[in-house]
């Protein structure tokens, strides 16, 4: 019989045999959906821990001279004492095994037919051959002495041994990349060579104990990164291992229809719940079989980790569980929810489907799960019944963790059986028992409505215990997809909201138009100044219009409907949330973009001399700090003469200086865009055209940039001669941009990249700008803001130059402005938080190019980034605050 993967048509139920004259689906072979490859996450998360220690091996090498070299010391006086023919014989008989054993494991597994491996493994040694290549040359060529002395020693016949082995990196990507740790035997004999083969080396003198260790970390990284890349063969069960497998512990399948909608996980929470089976038998009735194999359980594996390193530690499960503590677990969940007196699948077999995959074998539930209920079928007397269930399991101190509408089965009679117990926990702590009222809570309110959900909990499990679970009736308490559905459904009311209050305005502006028209008013002059009273009148009613439906829509929100009807049944109750995460995600991005800003500005003030600074004309720096001040209004300036609206002057220029915050802790590109929307959306400006503002305000700049670059380029190439033809380099440059345009253009996904985020960005520009065209003013504004913000950048720099150079070395104008632009450009390209690193290095480089001593170069980019970068931070962070509890952010 033939397998097929698809699931039964919409509307069968799998406990009904297929039509008469239609063929059931069957599992008796190999499955033709999964994939043949598949990227492991545990591949990735090796190729990094790799990576990190090639790179702290190095490290040591580089600064630790004193420990390697006495390390170097202590290994060859105590291997003077080895016997010269035991060396010799040992080191004889490891070169010629560490080949021999590689080859004999390829034959052996090419006769079993498993040739993918070899494969892999052959295309690893040469990757790692060659990134041995790679570091024997840098090591020889380019690499600190210290790092030469840790990985080499002079040789017997003159020179310097090999930094990194050759031939024992490849082996031992080889032997990682064809997977002999699954086979002991094998694994055993290698490992004893390779150890026997760098002993001898060793003793030799032919090589260094950091030479050993970076040869090893080589060939495992590469091994890792040749798996991750090209992908791992798919070892996941087929239909015919099943099937095989459930004869070993004595059943007499017949055939095996996969269950609707199994294997195809949606959320990393429910990503390792198995392929799911219903197995029909020759005799007896039919048995359901979940089988879970390695590559499922690592769904939403990277998933799990962010999780268990932002929650605190109660709150999450284990990331990473063995097939055979999943199947212990799960067993042992299967037998203590019945014993509590829970309806749930009865267990009545286990076992491997060998190395990587296990199945569970329970009796045949029929039924539909609560998601597939329609609304009129679920009745209060099923939400009770609910949380009967709940009530058996947390009476013997059960969690399920996982009670989404999915985990909830309702078979033909009525009654709920709570599946999916893999994720469970036995010996609860309360606060997970609690998480698990609330997220049935949650649940159900999804379907029946926060008071039907409540009034079925409080029938069951009493008012107090509900009352309890307040604390921990917050989203980052319940599961993914939960978390997904009233984020779905808070977007959808938030927007009905806003939408209704618009059409209100939209309505009373064509009113008083058409009152105005029918009452023929004579004095336009009279009656221009009163409509424009009216119309600030209406923004300011419909900012709060606005405001008040968006508080409305939270109220309406579905964990806030449930404490209200919890607070009305117990007004007592606690209501403060529980804290939970142990690191928020800002505060945690924060850290680690300060770290590496920390690391870059206290790098390059470490290579500035101390009587460079003390020596600064400190005339100069006070201008630098105007220039530096005045940038805010200018920016305010270049995003107000895009606003037709009226908004506030001096708070747009404090928000400009909030946005110095804003860019330490986002890439400056994204940071400032961001702001400058919320801001407008908060002074009444509606969400669209808030975004087609930003966006023509990011696009002139962008245009302004771009010849102002040009234009600046052109005059620096002609400064020094009479005529007027630009310098080679300028040609240079504008070649270069216009071969990356060119490749951009021509790579279809670079090219669809770049569209959708330029669409996306400057989606309805057009019309904004018809807008503003009609108030030249506001032009002229938007225009001389961005003039001005270059202006006064460029002379920011330019100062800080002159306080380190004296007269500015010569550098003219036109030169500090062209590297100004190019840094700049670089600096909102970068991914570094307010291009962190990349302008530095830009500017420093640049100024070096158009004639600058590096002596002088360095600390006047520094003391430039200082004051429009580093200062504004904390005045940044106070007008964020302020803008925020005003409610402008």
């Amino acid at each position: 019989m033939g397998y097929d993967a698809r699931p039964p048509e919409e509307g069968a139920h799998p406990d009904l045999p297929a039509p008469e004259g239609e063929p059931s689906e069957r599992v008796s072979q190999d499955e033709p959906l999964l994939a043949a490859r598949v990227h492991r996450p545990s591949d990735l998360m090796r190729l990094l821990v790799g990576v990190l220690a090639i790179a702290l091996v190095i490290a040591i090498a580089a600064f630790a001279h004193g420990t390697t070299s006495g390390l170097e010391q202590d290994i060859n006086k105590g291997a003077g004492g080895a016997p010269d023919v035991f060396v010799k014989i040992a080191g004889l008989v490891s070169s010629i095994a560490v080949l021999l054993v590689p080859v004999a494991f390829a034959i052996e597994r090419l006769i079993k037919r498993d040739g993918l491996r070899i494969a892999d493994g052959v295309l690893a040694a040469v990757l790692a051959h060659g990134v041995t290549l790679a570091t024997d040359l840098w090591v020889a060529k380019a690499a600190p002495g210290t790092i030469q002395d840790a990985l080499t020693q002079p040789a017997s016949g003159g020179g310097l041994t090999d930094p990194v082995h050759n031939y024992l990196a490849p082996v031992i990507a080889y032997m990682t990349a064809v997977g002999m740790a699954r086979r002991p035997r094998w694994r055993l004999g290698l490992w004893t060579v390779l150890l026997l083969d760098a002993f001898t080396m060793l003793v030799a003198g032919y090589t260094t104990a950091f030479s050993i260790i970076l040869t090893v970390l080589i060939g495992w990284t590469v091994a890792y990164g040749t798996l991750y890349a090209v992908g791992s063969p798919n070892v996941r069960p087929t239909g015919q291992t099943l099937l095989a497998g459930l004869r070993r512990v004595g059943f007499k399948p017949v055939s095996a229809l996969r269950a609707e909608g199994a294997g195809v996980p949606d959320s990393a929470d429910s990503g390792d719940r198995g392929r799911r089976y219903i197995v029909t038998l020759e005799d007896g009735p039919p048995l359901d079989v979940t089988v879970v194999d390695r590559e499922q359980q690592a769904h939403g594996f990277f998933y799990r980790v962010w999780r268990r390193i932002t929650l605190r530690a109660i709150t999450t499960r284990r990331s990473i569980v063995s097939l055979r503590q999943a199947l212990e677990q799960e067993a042992l969940l299967a037998y203590a929810a019945i014993a509590a007196g829970a309806n749930a699948p009865k267990l009545i077999a286990t076992s491997e489907l060998g190395p990587d995959a296990v199945m569970l074998v329970y009796e045949h539930l029929g039924g539909r799960t609560l998601d597939s209920l329609d609304d009129k079928e679920i009745t209060d007397e099923l939400v009770r019944s609910a949380w009967h269930q709940v009530r058996a399991l947390q009476s013997r101190r059960i969690a399920h963790r996982r009670l989404a509408g999915d985990a909830i089965l309702v078979d033909r009679s009525g009654k709920v059986i709570l599946t999916d117990l893999r994720g469970g926990e036995i010996a609860a702590g309360d606060l997970i028992l609690r998480m698990d009222i609330a997220q049935l809570l949650t649940t159900l309110g999804l379907r029946v409505g926060a008071e039907r959900a409540v009034a079925g909990a409080v029938a069951v499990l009493g008012p107090d215990a509900i009352a309890d679970c307040l604390p921990l009736l917050q989203p980052i308490a319940l599961s993914r997809s939960t978390r997904a559905t009233l984020r779905r459904l808070a977007r959808e009311r938030s927007k009905r909201e806003r939408e209704a209050v618009l059409e209100a305005s939209e309505a009373a502006k064509r009113a008083r138009a058409e009152a105005h028209a029918d009452a023929g008013i004579t004095d336009l002059k009279a009656d221009r100044k009163s409509d424009r009273k009216i119309e600030k009148a209406e923004k300011q009613a419909e900012k709060r219009a606005l405001d008040s439906a968006l508080d409305e829509a939270r109220e309406e929100d579905l964990l806030a409907q449930i404490r209200q009807q919890v607070l009305l049944i117990r007004p007592q109750a606690p209501v403060e949330p529980v804290r939970l995460e142990r690191i928020k995600p800002r505060t945690l991005i924060s850290l680690i973009a300060g770290a590496v800003a920390a690391y870059f500005l206290l790098s390059q003030i470490a290579r500035t001399p101390l009587s460079t600074i003390s020596s600064a004309d400190w005339r100069w720096v006070a201008a630098a700090v105007l220039f530096s001040a005045l940038s805010y209004i200018a920016a305010a300036m270049s995003l107000l003469g895009f606003v037709p609206e009226r908004v506030g002057f001096w708070r747009t220029v404090i928000a400009q200086v909030a946005g110095s915050f804003v860019k330490i802790v986002a890439p400056a590109a994204v940071g400032g865009v961001a702001l400058n929307t919320r801001f407008l959306q908060r002074s009444g400006v509606r969400p669209g055209l808030a975004v087609a503002s930003v966006g023509a305000s990011q696009l002139f700049g962008l245009g302004a940039h771009i010849l102002l670059l040009l234009a600046f380029g052109y005059l620096t190439g002609t400064e020094k001669s009479q005529s007027f033809t630009p310098s080679r380099t300028v040609i240079a440059g504008l070649l270069t941009v216009a071969v990356l345009v060119l490749v951009v253009t021509a790579i279809p996904f670079m090219r669809k990249f770049v569209s959708t985020r330029l669409r996306s960005l400057f989606a309805g520009v057009v019309p904004r700008m018809l807008d503003v065209l009609q108030r030249p003013l506001k032009l002229l504004t938007g225009i001389g803001g961005m003039l001005l913000l270059t202006g006064v950048f460029v002379l920011c720099l330019d100062a800080s130059i002159r306080a380190f150079g004296h007269g500015s070395q010569g550098i003219s104008y036109a030169s500090v402005a062209v590297v100004f632009l190019a840094g700049n450009a670089l600096g909102s390209a970068a991914p570094t938080p307010g291009g962190v690193g990349a302008v530095e290095t830009a500017l420093t480089l640049g100024l070096v190019a158009v004639g600058l001593p590096i002596e002088v170069a360095t600390p006047a980019v520094l003391l430039y980034r200082l004051l429009t970068l580093w200062l504004p931070v904390l005045p940044g962070w106070l007008c964020f605050n302020w803008l925020t509890k005003r409610g402008a952010l």
